[in-house]
């Protein structure tokens, strides 16, 4: 488990997943204190349709709160926790695992 940086998240975020054997991001995460979101995703990777990049968060294992972005701007802005945006609640945030890897081991492949 992990904090880091919102900067640090942009960054992670900006890599251009084409560029991997498995062309995705895929970030687990809790929100400190809060019951309900103690094990959510979210990431981005291709759409093989469009091949345009698709940035995603699914809050809960059932699907019910799952929503799909065209963009990072739309991801971290979105109202999806109780009316606040991931950006809003960052403090909150903590990784639990990047690319089902640990977090501390995974974070110098996308920071260099």
């Amino acid at each position: 488990m992990k904090k880091i940086s919102f900067k640090d998240f942009e960054c992670i975020m900006s890599y251009d997943v084409a560029k991997k054997q498995d062309p995705c991001i895929e970030i687990e995460f809790c929100v400190d204190g809060c019951v309900e979101y103690q094990s959510s995703w979210l990431g981005k990777m291709i759409d093989e349709e469009t091949n345009k990049s698709i940035y995603w968060v699914g809050l809960v294992e059932d699907g019910s709160q799952a929503y799909d972005f065209d963009s990072f701007e739309q991801l971290v802005n979105a109202n999806i926790f109780y009316g606040k945006s991931i950006k809003d609640i960052w403090n909150l945030v903590t990784l639990l695992s990047i690319d089902a890897c640990d977090v501390q081991e995974r974070l110098p492949f996308y920071l260099g």
